[in-house]
C-alpha cells in the first residue's frame, strides 16, 4: 500500500458500514451481549467436574430438577458431548489451545488429558492421548508447567489437582494450599502473602481442602489446624458463591470448586448444587463452554464510548437504566470491595473493577453532555459517577498505578498495577473533573491524578512502548501486547492534552516504527496461516493503533495514519472487520477473543477519522444514534 490519501466518502463509507453492523449486535433492551470464544480449557474443566458428580454420588436437588435419570442418561450424554468436542478439536501438534484460534499450551493440554482419564473415554481415542503426552513430555510436564506460571500457584495448582484427580499425576505433586487463610476477614488477605491472586479465594478453599483430605499433612499440628477450620472455609466458599453459582461467571473456576467437593465425596453441598446448575447452563448447542458467561456491560460501554467518539448521540433510556442497574450498589461478597464500581457483566458473578468502572463512567460523561439527556436523567448519572470515581480514588495503589480489583495486592501478576487500568482511570477522573466542587474531594482528587501520571513514567518501557495487564499477543516473546497497552496508554495522553510530551512523543513513534509490513498492526504468523493471504496484522490491534496516531495530528505521522486507516477500510469494505483475534487475558494467561471486539474497535478508529472529514457517508446522520 501507498501513503496515497484514501476518498473522504471511502472511510465514511466504511464507517457506516461498521457502525450499522455494529448497531444490529444489540439485544431487544439496547446493550451489546457480544460472545466469547469457545474453550478448550473451560470444557476440560467442565466435563472433567461433571464426571467426578456421576462417578462420587447422587447431586440431592431439593428442587427436583436433577433426578437420578439425568445423572444417569443426560448427564452422560452431555459429557460424551464435551469430550468428543475435545477430541474434535485437537491441534496438529498434540496439544490443545485455550480457544479455536490458540496456539497449544501445556495447561490446556493437560486438562484435556485429565478429562479423557476421568471419563473413561481414553481407550476410544488412544492416538488422539498418545499424541496429546507426547505433547506435554515435550513441554516439561509437570516442570513445564510450573515454569509458566512461577511462583503464582493460582492455576497450576489446580491444573495439577484436576490431574491427580484423573490418576495421571501424584497427589504428592500438588502444593497445599493454606485455605484456613480464607477464615481471616478479607480486609485482612492481602497482608497475608497469599499464594494465589485476590480472585482466586474459592480455589484457594476447594483445591485446598481436596488436596487436604487426598493427602494429609505429615505435620499433626498443621493437619489438625487445617482440619477446625474445613467448615468455617466452606462457609466462606458458600458466602462468596454468587446467585448464578458460577465464581466470576467463570467456568473453569467453577469447575474447579465443583470437582474438588465431588473428589471428597461433597457432592449434596449446596455449593456444589448450585456450581452444577451454573455448570449445566452454560454449557453451549455443540457440547463446549465459553471462559465466561459474556461481557455485557463492557462490551456496552466500549460500544457506546465508540460510538460517542464520531459524535453519534448515545443517550438512549432504555440503556441508560439498564447501566446504571449495573452499577454494584452493595459491598461485594467476593472481593470485599465497597459500594461504587461496575464489573465486565449485568450477571451476578461479575465484580467491580479499574477497567470497567472507567469505561462506565466515560460513557456517562458522554450521556450527561447529551442534548436529549433530562434534567432527571442528569442527576441520575452524577450521582452514580460520583460513587464511580470515589471507588477508583480509593482502589488506588499506593504505587500510583490502579490494580484490577483489590487494593494492595500487589505480588502476583493479575493482581499488580497495570499501564492500561491506570490510564484508562486517568482518562474516567478527568472527564469527571470539574463536576465535584468539594474542596477535600478535588484535593484527593488532584493528588491521585499526579501519582497514577508518575506511575505511567515510570512503567513506560526503554523503546517507548508501555505493556498492559489483561490483554496479550500469542506471536510476541513472553506473549506480552505492546500494542494494546501503548495505544490504551496514549489514549489517556490524548485525553488529557498531553500528547506533545517527551513520553508520549516516544510511544507515538514506537507505534510508527512498529507497523507491519501489511500496513496494519498486531498480528502475527498465526493470522497468516489461518487466512492463507498473506495478512498478518489483526483488526483489533489495528484499529487502536489507527485510533491512537488519529489523535496526534503529527505531519510526521500522517504517512502511517493513512496506510493504516487504508488497511482498516479495505478490511471493512471486504467484510472482514468481524475477524477475530485471541488478544484477550482471562486471569492467569487464560485466552480468548470477542465476537465484538474487531468491530467495536473499528466503529471507534472510523468514527474518529469521520470527524475530521469534510463529508459523511451518503444518507447518513453522523450526530444521531439511529435506534
Amino acid at each position: 500500500m501507498d501513503s496515497k490519501a484514501i476518498d473522504p466518502k471511502r472511510i465514511a463509507n466504511a464507517y457506516e458500514k461498521a457502525r450499522l453492523d455494529l448497531l444490529e449486535q444489540r439485544d431487544g433492551n439496547g446493550h451489546w451481549v457480544g460472545e466469547l470464544s469457545t474453550s478448550a480449557l473451560s470444557t476440560a474443566t467442565a466435563v472433567s467436574a461433571l464426571a467426578l458428580v456421576e462417578r462420587h454420588g447422587e447431586m440431592d436437588a431439593k428442587s427436583g430438577r436433577y433426578q437420578n435419570e439425568l445423572l444417569e442418561t443426560e448427564l452422560s450424554e452431555l459429557i460424551v458431548g464435551g469430550i468428543e468436542w475435545l477430541a474434535d478439536h485437537q491441534n496438529e501438534d498434540g496439544g490443545w489451545g485455550d480457544t479455536d484460534k490458540s496456539y497449544s499450551n501445556i495447561s490446556t493440554t493437560m486438562l484435556a488429558v485429565a478429562a479423557f482419564h476421568l471419563t473413561g473415554v481414553p481407550c476410544k481415542h488412544a492416538d488422539l492421548l498418545e499424541r496429546a503426552e507426547a505433547y506435554i513430555e515435550r513441554q516439561g510436564g509437570i516442570q513445564g508447567l510450573k515454569k509458566r506460571y512461577g511462583k503464582d500457584k493460582t492455576f497450576a495448582v489446580p491444573i495439577l489437582a484436576n490431574c491427580a484427580m484423573a490418576g495421571i499425576v501424584p497427589w504428592k505433586a500438588v502444593s497445599p494450599l493454606p485455605f484456613e487463610l480464607a477464615c481471616f476477614p478479607q480486609s485482612f488477605y492481602r497482608f497475608l502473602r497469599m499464594p494465589v491472586v485476590s480472585y482466586a479465594i474459592p480455589a484457594l478453599v476447594a483445591i485446598g481442602q481436596a488436596r487436604y483430605f487426598h493427602q494429609p499433612p505429615l505435620n499433626p499440628i498443621t493437619r489438625f489446624a487445617r482440619k477446625l477450620t474445613v467448615s468455617k472455609s466452606l462457609d466462606v466458599l458458600h458466602q462468596m458463591q454468587p446467585e448464578s453459582g458460577g465464581y466470576l461467571e467463570a467456568i473453569p473456576l467453577t469447575s474447579f470448586v465443583l470437582m474438588s467437593l465431588a473428589s471428597t465425596g461433597r457432592v449434596d453441598h449446596p455449593v456444589a448444587q448450585k456450581a452444577f446448575d451454573f455448570l449445566l447452563s452454560t454449557i453451549r448447542p455443540d457440547g463446549s463452554w465459553p471462559i465466561d458467561t459474556n461481557l455485557a456491560t463492557w462490551n456496552t460501554t466500549l460500544s457506546l464510548n465508540a460510538l460517542a467518539g464520531a459524535g453519534e448521540d448515545i443517550a438512549e433510556r432504555a440503556s441508560l437504566d439498564w447501566l446504571l442497574d449495573c452499577q454494584h450498589r452493595e459491598v461485594h461478597s467476593f472481593t470485599g470491595a465497597e459500594p461504587g464500581g461496575w464489573g465486565w457483566s449485568d450477571l451476578s458473578g461479575a465484580v467491580p473493577d479499574s477497567d470497567d468502572t472507567p469505561s462506565a463512567l466515560l460513557t456517562l460523561a458522554e450521556w450527561i453532555r447529551s442534548p436529549s439527556c433530562s434534567e432527571a436523567d442528569q442527576a441520575r448519572i452524577k450521582d452514580a459517577a460520583l460513587a464511580g470515581v470515589g471507588w477508583l480514588l480509593d482502589l488506588q495503589n499506593g504505587n500510583g498505578g490502579w490494580p484490577t480489583f483489590c487494593r494492595g495486592w500487589g505480588k502476583l501478576p493479575f493482581d499488580r498495577s497495570g499501564s492500561d487500568l491506570t490510564a484508562h482511570a486517568l482518562r474516567a477522573l478527568h472527564a469527571w473533573r470539574d463536576a465535584f466542587d468539594d474542596d477535600e474531594f478535588v484535593s484527593r482528587y488532584d493528588s491521585a491524578f499526579e501519582k497514577g501520571q508518575q506511575y505511567l513514567l515510570r512503567t513506560q518501557r526503554c523503546d517507548g512502548s508501555w505493556l498492559p495487564l489483561w490483554f496479550g499477543n500469542q506471536d510476541v516473546p513472553e506473549e506480552e501486547n505492546p500494542v494494546y497497552g501503548t495505544a490504551k496508554v496514549l489514549m489517556a495522553y490524548r485525553d488529557l492534552g498531553m500528547l506533545e510530551t517527551n513520553e508520549a512523543q516516544r510511544g507515538l513513534e514506537w507505534l510508527r516504527s512498529n507497523q507491519n509490513r501489511d500496513d496494519g498492526w498486531g498480528g502475527g504468523a498465526s493470522v497468516e496461516k489461518r487466512t492463507g493471504n498473506g495478512i498478518v496484522s489483526s483488526v483489533e490491534e489495528t484499529a487502536l493503533a489507527v485510533e491512537t496516531l488519529l489523535g496526534a495530528d503529527a505531519e510526521s505521522l500522517q504517512p502511517t495514519v493513512t496506510k493504516g486507516l487504508r488497511w482498516l477500510v479495505e478490511t471493512v469494505e471486504r467484510g472482514g472487520h468481524t475477524e477475530t483475534s485471541p488478544i484477550g487475558f482471562y486471569f492467569a494467561k487464560l485466552w480468548y477473543h470477542e465476537k465484538l471486539y474487531p468491530l467495536i474497535f473499528t466503529v471507534s478508529a472510523l468514527g474518529r477519522a469521520v470527524t475530521r472529514l469534510p463529508v459523511k457517508s451518503e444518507g447518513t446522520d453522523a450526530a444521531h444514534l439511529s435506534c
